[in-house]
């Protein structure tokens, strides 16, 4: 099969086409001949040397994939109420940037109808992520407010639309005018430019100076402080990743007073268990809101995963490249043609 290859840590140039043996399901699982495979923030710390590969994972970037089951363990796929044929999104801990995919059947969803693969390619990884972080350990909950650090990336976008359906108030940030308004037009009930108004005053002000119940935050480093200083009583801060570096200096005297709860939690190394439980959430209570448009993929851009062009020595170095220019909306797909 044709993958895309890690040749060497460094910039998106070492992402390049590659020849692996086709991947076999064992018990348990499925393997699924891959249309599309979604693009995420994790990819990119990995082709750089800063995301380890878990144990008995594929070297083999990507996260998440959407296509056909080829073949699998008929048991487990009959008791998942899937069959060979069937379209599904997976996510997978490693090895999705591929012709071919294996992945656990308990983290297989049917691709939403009406969706294509490409936009069921978007879907896992962010859901996943949301959804574990913003309502099993943050508990959001209807009525309560919700502060989002990057509203227009695939978590950001992902987390304005399940907060508004599961109703919540929404406020996000952004890094210019366009994407405060791409936020808004998601559905965020207020989206403040970071780079022109200073987000803690801004959150402050919205919430008559109570403060908002939870925030999502994928900075850390320095923002800690001030997203403590954000929070209502009782306000829970979840931490997903940490762009603005692993060391924070805050006020825990505010933690003590406010009844504060700091948390985080990374996903890829969870066990199958874990995971399948929140796949088993999604298909219950969001995957019924995607079949009838409540929430809507968001795709940026598509990428041939194997083309080469501007440069590039693949449309994944492509992609790559347009991640950390941080100029999307969005998600961020690879497609794969098979003959």
């Amino acid at each position: 099969m044709k993958v895309i290859e890690i040749r060497g840590f460094g910039a998106p140039e070492v992402l390049v086409p590659g020849d692996r043996p086709a991947p076999v399901a064992g018990a348990g699982e499925a393997l699924i001949r891959v249309s599309a495979s979604g693009v995420n923030r994790p990819d990119v710390l990995q082709r750089t040397g800063n995301y380890p590969v878990p144990p008995g994972a594929s070297d083999i970037p990507g996260l998440e994939v959407a296509g056909a089951i080829v073949s699998g363990d008929a048991q487990a796929l009959a008791s998942a109420g899937l069959s060979v044929g069937d379209r599904v999104c997976a996510l997978v801990s490693g090895g999705g940037y591929a012709e071919y995919c294996v992945a656990p059947v308990a983290q297989c969803l049917p691709v939403p109808r009406g969706l294509s693969d490409v936009q069921a390619a978007s879907l896992p990884e962010t859901f996943f992520t949301v959804w574990s972080n913003v309502f099993d350990r943050a508990r959001l909950q209807a009525g309560e407010t919700l502060l989002i650090q990057g509203g227009s990336s695939g978590i950001g976008v992902t987390a304005i639309q399940m907060g508004k359906a599961m109703g919540a108030t929404v406020i996000v940030t952004a890094g210019n005018d366009d994407k405060c308004a791409a936020c808004l037009a998601l559905g965020a009930d207020h989206a403040i430019n970071y780079k022109t108004a200073d987000f803690v005053s801004e959150v402050h002000r919205l919430t008559g100076g109570s403060g908002v119940n939870v925030v999502l935050d994928m900075v850390a480093g320095a923002y800690v402080a001030r997203e403590i200083d954000c929070l209502a009583e009782d306000g829970r801060l979840v931490i997903i990743a940490v762009q603005g570096g692993v060391k924070s200096e805050f006020n825990a005297g505010l933690v003590l007073r406010k009844r504060l709860t700091v948390t985080g939690s990374t996903l890829r190394p969870r066990p199958l268990a874990f995971k399948a439980a929140i796949a088993s959430a999604l298909r219950a209570s969001v995957w019924p809101l995607l079949e009838v448009g409540r929430i809507k993929p968001v795709i940026h851009s598509v990428f041939p995963a194997m083309e080469a062009g501007d440069g590039f020595p693949s449309g994944a170095a492509r992609a790559h490249a347009l991640m950390e220019s941080n100029q999307h909306v969005g998600k961020i797909v690879l497609t794969w043609s098979q003959s």
